[in-house]
């Protein structure tokens, strides 16, 4: 019976973390099953929380000295963080406890690839491979050997292996797509991913993998309807209905994508990933209290969860919330300081309050991180334009036509601020380029200016450019 399942343990996961997590707080001490102490280990893996991770780990060790899948989750946690010689050491006693199991040295050969020393975990894994009667898992092994020392086509190989042994091996799949994707030979695979539908019409993995393919080379409906049947096949099958949510949200077709986002949540315990993509299926449509609600639960689940906070900023923001929008983006930043998108949303609220320092220092901020990201570039500018400051809004424009040459928003901004301060002939060096760039971005010109005057030379200079029909 799964413990999570038995009279004495019948929370759920997420509560039996908060317990343990409750418990590490307050330095205390209680019982866990060993099944749960490896789901909690599991929980923390999945969102790269490593410490964590090795102190349920470390715990679970001292209520059950002989674990092996906890010892070899503290060897992946110690690999991850770097401190390789703990985890040599700790797989060599264990392997000295556990000398004919496979599981050993696949571990051997993970922490040998982190380490950078592709041949030696590669050796390992050939000398398991002519052990083995799972090849398929070697081969897979392997694959991931290959890609971590670079070398995509070598891993492409081990992964087809893996697959044509087991083709219900979606990691196999999907480490496979990476390193297609790596090489430029994503559509040319196209026909293999087909295949294996054509061999296998009733397998739900052959039709998610095929979508999969389909997302990542963005042909979305082509992906819709791969998923559909994966789900059709397979009416629990929560991945898929997640990643049919994903495509419906590319496709802008949002309620359908809140429906499938809803049924992953029927199939599956509920996660923060599933909880924010239900809130932004919802934002979306506008529904903003109802988002809101899904993203503060997402919160609930994993306070660490920069994208729920990052999203009840913004749904908080459309409500005109700014004062408790900004608590939510402020948190998301903490999180997560590398994401330009919450430097952005930081920037523009502290802006609506009237705090044009702290608006500044996000858009600084955010323009070091992301200097490609042009909208950052085009409101720090209006930032200074809306303080009356024309010729500090044209030195930002300016800065960021020279990170990002090709971007005619800036170009067309930056005209509008020459125009301002009277240095026509510059600015229509700067519009003729705008123009060239991309044609119908010069409609903006005309919410600026409004004379009559202004708008007749502006029309002459724009249709020299008009393209020939």
């Amino acid at each position: 019976m799964d413990p999570l399942e038995d009279d004495d343990h019948a929370e759920t996961l997420s509560q039996q973390v908060r317990r343990f997590e409750r418990m590490v707080r307050q330095h205390e001490r209680a019982f866990f099953d060993l099944d749960v102490l490896e789901q909690i280990v599991e929980h923390y893996l999945e969102r790269g929380r490593l410490d964590e991770a090795l102190e349920a780990c470390q715990y679970g060790l001292e209520q059950y000295p002989y674990s092996l899948e906890l010892k070899l989750h503290s060897v992946q946690v110690m690999a991850n963080l770097q401190r390789y010689d703990e985890a040599l050491s700790l797989l060599e006693k264990t392997a000295a406890s556990h000398p004919a199991d496979l599981d050993v040295l696949y571990a051997y050969g993970t922490v040998y690839s982190l380490m950078g020393d592709f041949e030696q975990a590669i050796r390992l894994l050939n000398e398991v491979l002519d052990q083995s009667d799972e090849k398929d898992h070697v081969h897979y092994h392997l694959g991931l050997a290959y890609q971590q020392w670079g070398k995509p086509e070598q891993a492409i190989e081990h992964f087809k292996r893996a697959i044509q042994a087991d083709p219900a091996n979606d990691s196999a799949w999907y480490e496979m797509a990476q390193c297609l994707e790596m090489t430029g030979q994503l559509e040319e695979s196209l026909s293999y991913y087909q295949h294996f539908t054509e061999l296998e019409p009733g397998s739900p993995s052959a039709w998610y993998n095929l979508g999969m393919l389909h997302f990542r080379m963005e042909s979305f409906e082509a992906a819709v309807e791969a998923f559909e049947y994966a789900t059709y096949l397979k009416p629990d099958f929560a991945s898929a209905w997640f990643n049919l949510g994903n495509s419906l949200m590319n496709l802008e077709r949002y309620a359908d994508a809140h429906e499938a986002f809803q049924k992953t949540l029927r199939n599956e315990e509920a996660s923060p990933e599933t909880l924010c993509s239900i809130g932004a299926s919802l934002e979306k449509q506008d529904r903003f209290q109802e988002a809101i609600k899904y993203y503060n639960d997402s919160i609930r689940l994993d306070p660490n969860y920069d994208e729920g906070w990052y999203g009840a900023g913004v749904c908080l923001y459309e409500a005109e919330k700014w004062l408790q929008a900004l608590h939510f983006l402020r948190k998301a930043l903490e999180l997560n300081k590398t994401n330009p998108d919450y430097w952005l949303a930081v920037a523009e609220t502290e802006q609506r309050l009237g705090n044009v320092l702290s608006a500044e220092e996000a858009y600084r901020e955010g323009v070091e991180i992301a200097p490609d990201d042009v909208e950052i570039w085009v409101k720090w500018s209006l930032l200074y334009y809306e303080q009356s400051e024309i010729e500090k809004a044209a030195d930002i424009a300016r800065t960021g036509i020279e990170e990002n040459p090709e971007a005619p928003d800036l170009y067309y901004q930056l005209t509008i601020y020459l125009i301002y301060l009277g240095r026509f002939r510059e600015a229509f060096l700067y519009l003729e380029t705008a123009l060239v760039l991309h044609f119908d971005g010069h409609a903006i010109l005309f919410d600026y200016f409004t004379s009559l005057e202004t708008q007749k030379a502006l029309h002459r200079m724009i249709e020299q450019y008009r393209p020939a029909l």
